[in-house]
């Protein structure tokens, strides 16, 4: 199909290596659920609406149960295979492991040999859980368990007594991950020596570094570092780390991802941009060619030939709201906010 662009911008489509946004349409409430595949649907629309046009939805698959449990994952997969025939987007699996989740790492290796995971993350957020326990703010989590507070935190108890067996269940995901070739990253690496631990496992991914050295550590051996789109749009960190917008101009992010925000990517290469920083190119390779090159996805990231024809139309007459006009995937037209 022809389109003349006209005075729209042509850009490379998004590549969103986490985004988890679409838990606001699974559970827009706490304790409020709907169906997973309208769920994924209205999900699609949105990422359409906003230049993503490859997503890697970002499941976290916790020791807890609920929104983040074991139950709802075999969901979620379902519903994606379900799903997919009516998606717009080319929408992938970034599976994120709490690594004290041992009871699943025997259907994770499953889901790993039959191909369903095509990104695979470690996470360990049990200190910061604890830190909550502490100060009585377990709200978040009472909210998406659906449990109350003295069942939370016996359960967190006798997820924590088996830390002895985490590095065993780690390390033999990372190892059947390399033998399928599934990228890997780790999520909210906390030092240098945090980073080095996964890198020696395969993760070339570092996804949230907290400080300038665990990120400049990560540069150094050539691995890319992931930080948020809403760091950029927000001006900081709401978690208070490091900064985006201070690391991507000096070379320690070298892509953006949507984390928990889906407009935040189109956003954050325009604020980039505008700060005069970076040249417009460099920016937007941040949210397509970059994190495409991360995931070993040759075929997309940049308009040349032989590249998948994944084409946004985006209207910048005014660079501080820039708004997609249409998106197309694989050179099909799948959102269009205007007759083209």
């Amino acid at each position: 199909m022809a389109t003349d662009a006209g005075r729209y911008l042509v850009l490379p489509g998004i590549v969103d290596l986490h985004g988890d946004a679409f838990e606001r349409q699974l559970m827009p409430r706490p304790g409020v659920h709907f169906a997973a595949v309208p769920a994924l649907l209205e999900t699609d629309r949105q990422l359409l609406a906003n230049g993503i046009t490859t997503a890697y939805h970002g499941v976290t698959l916790s020791w807890e149960p609920g929104l983040r449990g074991i139950e709802a994952a075999r969901e979620f997969l379902a519903a994606l295979s379900a799903a997919r025939p009516r998606l717009g987007a080319d929408t992938r699996l970034h599976l994120r492991f709490e690594c004290f989740n041992l009871d699943a790492v025997e259907e994770i290796l499953s889901w790993i040999e039959a191909g369903r995971i095509d990104l695979l993350a470690f996470n360990e957020h049990t200190g910061s859980i604890d830190r909550d326990i502490k100060r009585g703010k377990l709200g978040e989590y009472l909210g998406r368990t659906r449990l109350d507070q003295t069942s939370f935190i016996g359960l967190f108890e006798q997820v924590c007594a088996r830390c002895d067996a985490v590095p065993v269940a780690v390390a033999r995901l990372a190892g059947a991950a390399r033998k399928a070739a599934i990228p890997m990253a780790s999520h909210d690496d906390d030092s240098p020596a945090t980073r080095r631990h996964y890198r020696a496992l395969g993760c070339h991914i570092s996804e949230f570094p907290i400080d300038e050295d665990t990120a400049r550590s990560a540069v150094e051996a050539g691995e890319t570092i992931i930080l948020g789109g809403p760091n950029v749009v927000r001006g900081g960190s709401h978690a208070a780390r490091l900064s985006a917008i201070e690391a991507a101009e000096v070379g320690l992010c070298a892509a953006l991802t949507s984390d928990y925000y889906y407009p935040a990517l189109l956003q954050a290469a325009y604020i980039l941009a505008g700060r005069g920083t970076l040249p417009f190119a460099e920016c937007w390779a941040l949210v397509s060619r970059n994190p495409a090159r991360a995931a070993g996805l040759a075929d997309r990231g940049e308009i040349a030939p032989a590249r998948r024809a994944d084409l946004i139309l985006v209207d910048d007459s005014d660079p501080a709201l820039p708004g997609v006009v249409a998106s197309y995937v694989a050179g099909q037209l799948r959102y269009a906010a205007i007759a083209l």
